[in-house]
């Protein structure tokens, strides 16, 4: 019986390492439109303000950041803070 269930482990192991291989091989990314974005991130923080529990509205800004992010990287957050502080002076 113990015979039976190592087999049965072994090919339960073999079907994850053949499953990892072929998701390696054809691995695709999605390509994100900045728009939808902006659209996401801007319903997500109307929906932030409209939450009372200070976890929930956490999670949400959590997950606001997560999807700006898909797009937007931090250098061009910075380079657009710069911007708007040159033109105010």
């Amino acid at each position: 019986m113990d015979e039976e269930i190592y087999a049965d482990e072994n090919q339960f192991e073999d079907t994850i390492e053949m499953e990892e291989v072929e998701s390696e091989d054809t691995e695709e990314y999605e390509e994100i439109d900045s728009d939808e974005v902006d659209r996401v991130v801007t319903a997500l923080e109307e929906l932030s303000g409209s939450i009372n529990s200070e976890n929930i509205r956490h999670l949400i800004e959590e997950a606001s950041n997560s999807i700006y992010y898909l797009v937007y990287s931090e250098d061009e957050e910075e380079d657009e803070e710069d911007n708007l502080l040159e033109e105010a002076a």
